[in-house]
C-alpha cells in the first residue's frame, strides 16, 4: 500500500458523528499508551497526524484518519488505564464497545500489545471478543526496538502462550522508531479494500 494522501478526518464519541462516506476501516486496540497512535504515524510516514503523548489515556475519543481517500484508520482509546475514575472507564468502553459491535465498515482489528510485557487479562478480554466477534485481525507486538533479538524471541513465544494464539493468528513485531515491518503490516491492510 502507497500513501499518497493521509489526513485526519473526524473525532467521535457517537455512531452519529462517524464518517458516511463507506470506505473500508482499521481499527488501532490495545492499552493505554501501548502505541496505537505511534503506528498510525509510522505507518503514514508523518510525524504527528496522531497525536502521541507519554501520558496514558490521552486518546479519549475515537479519531478517523482519511488514507488515499480510499481507507479509514481509527485510533481508538485505549483501555486498562488505572489512573481514571471508574466512570471514566465506563464511558471509554461504551465508546469502544459501540463502535467495535456496530460498525459494518470496520474490515481489519489490529490489536496492539507491548512486546516488552506479558498480555494484560484486558488485552485477552479483548481478543477473545475480536475472535468470537469474526473480524479479521492481526496483533501487533510494540516497541520491539527495545528488546535484544534474543529477548524479542523469547517474548514473541510468550505473547502467543498468553494469549493462547493458535498457527493461523498472525502477530508482527513492530518498531515505530525502525519501522520494522511496516511493510507488512501495509500489505495486509491493502487487502481488505
Amino acid at each position: 500500500m502507497i500513501i499518497k494522501k493521509a489526513e485526519y478526518a473526524a473525532t467521535a464519541v457517537a455512531a452519529s458523528q462517524y464518517p458516511t462516506n463507506g470506505y473500508p476501516e482499521v481499527a488501532f486496540v490495545g492499552r493505554s499508551n501501548v502505541g496505537k497512535s505511534s503506528l498510525i504515524n509510522a505507518l503514514l510516514n508523518r510525524k504527528s497526524l496522531a497525536r502521541i503523548s507519554s501520558v496514558p489515556g490521552k486518546t479519549r475519543t475515537i479519531n478517523f484518519y482519511n488514507i488515499n481517500d480510499e481507507i479509514y484508520f481509527v485510533d481508538l482509546p485505549g483501555y486498562g488505564y488505572a489512573k481514571v475514575s471508574k466512570e471514566e472507564k465506563k464511558k471509554w468502553a461504551k465508546i469502544i464497545e459501540d463502535y467495535l459491535f456496530n460498525r459494518d465498515e470496520l474490515k481489519l482489528i489490529l490489536l496492539l500489545v507491548d512486546s516488552r510485557h506479558e498480555p494484560t487479562e484486558d488485552d485477552n478480554l479483548m481478543l477473545q471478543w475480536i475472535k468470537s466477534s469474526n473480524h479479521n485481525f492481526a496483533i501487533i507486538a510494540t516497541k520491539s526496538d527495545k528488546l535484544s533479538r534474543n529477548q524479542l524471541t523469547k517474548n514473541i513465544n510468550m505473547i502467543k502462550k498468553s494469549l493462547m494464539l493458535e498457527n493461523e493468528d498472525l502477530l508482527i513485531p513492530f518498531s515505530s522508531e525502525t519501522k520494522e515491518n511496516r511493510d507488512e503490516i501495509l500489505n495486509l491492510i491493502e487487502t481488505i479494500k
